[in-house]
């Protein structure tokens, strides 16, 4: 079982097989059980006020309160950014609404952060299991009560009746999600995981860096990026795949370079990760067990974490920096990027998001907004980057609006560390 290390609950995935295991005794016993799934009301607000980290403390403190109000047959785990769930056995409806009565009571007392008060309240759906119901037609009864419970207003629960819970695209949706949420665990004990290298090339030929890609496979079936990334956001995965990229990433660099084939690589790194205090420890724990050089070593970071100013990212940042760690800014120009912060990010690297150079050089505003992100990454002392590269004329225009290299299938598509390695060799001796 899994632990969540900021309230010391079971993690979501811990909480879905719990689920599964106290379904199935309770089939064999005969004795009730409860769902009982709570979601905080306006939470987004909290984060945006306080930040992560403020989100966080906020998070420890009412888990804290959760902890004591629970007592006899129950567990409780945190199954979402800012939803618990609490199975009680031995305990029918009246006993399970009397639960979460005293459960949202606990959340309701005045929370002080810094020189405010604020005061929090949660919606709550429950659910008592019925003869021969599934651990997943129970699980969705309680979030279907819970979303409710939302839908109505907030700081209230719902109770599940018998009625069969509506077969919607949000249903389908999240059991797809479960899957994979799934497999990607299953990736992650069982090697299924793999980094993909795509090269960054000067218009000279030179090899500028690697970017290591993630790449999934589980049982033969390959699950796209685009399709496991968001379930690992919402999960709260990401921060394991972002620490196995580290790890994977930097041996490989070490591979490389004692092959004689040494370049930068490139390793994305996510919010979770930087929005923990300890990043900047591990990030020299894996290089120093990679043996690797730090200046070989690159950070991809998202554009939305220019946005977040928090005092932990800009420390991870700069400790990163103070290492010999470069840094770049991955996909910019898609997002919302707040100027006044991409000052204070200690970045080398900008790389200008596809949408851009797949209009090139047809579209003739795309390629003013370019020569402008240019001008600006380069006036702050950053190589700029040109992803999504595919054609030739993508290419000469880029070169003619001073881009100082590309990355795209023009010049390779990702591969493995071993077929770059001989991509790299072949370079070298042509």
């Amino acid at each position: 079982m899994q632990i969540d290390p900021n309230t010391g609950f079971l993690e979501r995935y811990s909480c879905l097989q719990l689920a599964s295991n106290l379904v199935e005794q309770a089939g064999e016993s005969g004795q009730s059980l409860a769902a009982l799934w709570i979601d905080l009301d306006r939470f987004k607000q909290i984060n945006e006020s306080f930040g992560y980290d403020g989100g966080d403390s906020i998070i420890s403190l009412i888990a804290d309160r959760l902890r004591e109000t629970i007592q006899g047959d129950v567990e409780i785990g945190r199954i979402g950014a800012d939803e618990f769930i609490c199975f009680a056995s031995n305990i029918d409806q009246d006993g399970a609404e009397k639960l979460g009565i005293e459960l949202l009571r606990a959340i309701e007392p005045p929370l002080t952060m810094g020189d405010l008060r604020i005061r929090l309240t949660a919606s709550m759906g429950i659910a008592v299991l019925e003869p021969e119901e599934s651990a997943s037609e129970f699980l969705e009864r309680a979030d279907w009560s819970k979303n409710t419970a939302k839908k109505q207003g907030g700081n209230r629960y719902v109770i599940s009746g018998n009625e069969p819970v509506p077969s919607h695209m949000g249903i389908i949706q999240a059991r797809e999600d479960l899957e994979v949420e799934y497999l990607l665990h299953t990736a992650l004990e069982t090697g299924g995981l793999q980094l993909h290298y795509q090269p960054i090339l000067g218009f000279n030929g030179d090899v500028l860096s690697v970017e290591g890609l993630m790449r999934c496979t589980v049982n033969g079936k390959n699950l796209a990026p685009v399709r496991f990334f968001p379930v690992a956001e919402k999960s709260g995965l990401i921060v394991r795949l972002g620490e196995w990229s580290l790890l994977q990433g930097t041996r490989q660099a070490r591979h490389l370079s004692k092959a004689g084939l040494g370049t930068t690589v490139s390793i994305n790194v996510s919010r979770g990760q930087l929005s923990d205090s300890g990043f900047a420890e591990a990030l020299h724990a894996a290089i120093i067990l990679a043996d690797v050089e730090p200046d070989l070593i690159e950070l991809e970071l998202s554009e939305s974490l220019i946005m977040d100013a928090s005092d932990t990212v800009q420390a991870n940042l700069r400790n990163a920096r103070d290492i010999g760690v470069s840094l770049a800014i991955d996909n910019f120009g898609s997002g919302f990027s707040c100027l006044a912060n991409l000052k204070d990010i200690p970045a080398t690297k900008m790389k200008l998001g596809r949408a851009f150079t797949m209009t090139l050089p047809q579209d003739r505003r795309s390629m003013s907004v370019v020569k402008s992100m240019v001008q600006l990454g380069q006036d702050l002392g950053m190589t700029v980057i040109a992803e999504g590269v595919e054609t030739k004329e993508q290419m000469e225009t880029l070169r003619e609006l001073s881009v100082d290299g590309i990355q795209g299938y023009y010049y390779a598509r990702p591969m493995d560390v071993e077929a770059l390695s001989t991509w790299l060799t072949d370079r070298e001796h042509s």
